[in-house]
């Protein structure tokens, strides 16, 4: 998705990493395996200095669970990247999973189709944490707070690259405050 709209992307495989890049998804899958991967690779620390000074983070689904405050569930334990509450499978089982239409603050035109598998809702939000989208019946299912977005749905299941481009927007802004001395302009135009 990232590389439809212009943006190279990398996978972080060695922590290092974190300190070549601009911003970094934590996509779905399972938050418990995520957790403990990132804890015995050393990702926790150096992920949190990051964020803390101002590289962009986005986790969709599982990632979601992962940078949350704290869950309705006691495990996995989440990093607390995002003042945010979270109840896993809130919406139920895989056989639960469906699609709906949201509309998203921040981006513009028709209604985003987005894809909910086994996903995860906000349920309560912190200081300066603001709700981007919602369902029909008012449970939170996007939030945003400085550089750091979270979504309980896969927009990448969806042709719609809107949700990327709006990440992207969010690394773009945090170069100023990140710039590597050691790279230079177009490589940073390139990468964000």
């Amino acid at each position: 998705m990232l590389g439809e709209i212009g943006v190279h992307a990398v996978e972080v495989r060695k922590v290092e990493q974190l300190f070549e890049i601009d911003g970094l998804i934590i996509p779905g899958g399972e938050s418990t395996t995520i957790v403990k991967l990132l804890m015995r690779f050393g990702f926790v620390d150096q992920l949190r200095s990051r964020v803390e000074s101002g590289m962009a983070l986005w986790g969709t689904c599982a990632g979601m669970i992962v940078i949350a405050r704290e869950l309705t569930d006691s495990y996995p334990t989440p990093l607390n990247l995002l003042d945010i509450g979270v109840s896993r499978n809130y919406f139920g089982r895989q056989v639960d999973s469906f699609e709906a239409e949201i509309d998203i603050e921040g981006i513009d035109g028709e209604a985003m189709r987005a894809v909910f598998i086994r996903a995860p809702v906000v349920s309560d939000v912190g200081d300066d944490v603001v709700k981007i989208a919602s369902l029909d019946d008012g449970q939170a299912v996007a939030v945003k707070k400085g550089r750091v977005l979270a979504s309980s749905f896969h927009p990448e299941l969806t042709t719609d690259t809107r949700m990327h481009s709006l990440f992207v927007e969010l690394a773009r802004e945090g170069q100023i405050d990140t710039l590597n001395p050691t790279r230079n302009a177009e490589e940073i135009s390139n990468t964000a």
